[in-house]
């Protein structure tokens, strides 16, 4: 199953910066594990935020990943929505 979580930050930038190393640090580990396919943020015109896929047996999992990821425990994220995702097109739909 292949789950997209889009991340809401609050609007503590400073707080974000502070957190972004232990965040991306944390992400890595889960791409390296195979479980996180893609993770980046929003670009400077859409509201603060993120996109992240990830690849697990169940929403249940992914849910835990979001709760541990340092932006959620640290307060950086105001709101996370998690989604199953079916990818039918595209070039990247090979490699999920």
């Amino acid at each position: 199953m292949i789950v997209a979580v889009t991340y809401r930050y609050t609007d503590d930038v400073a707080l974000r910066d502070e957190v972004r190393a232990e965040h991306r640090t944390y992400l890595r580990g889960l791409a390296d594990a195979g479980s996180l396919l893609l993770s980046g943020p929003f670009g400077a015109s859409a509201p603060a935020g993120a996109l992240l896929l990830f690849r697990a047996e169940d929403q249940a999992r992914v849910q835990e990943w979001v709760d541990a990821d340092p932006f959620t425990v640290r307060g950086v994220v105001a709101t996370a929505t998690l989604a199953e995702w079916d990818p039918v097109l595209g070039s990247l739909t090979a490699a999920l």
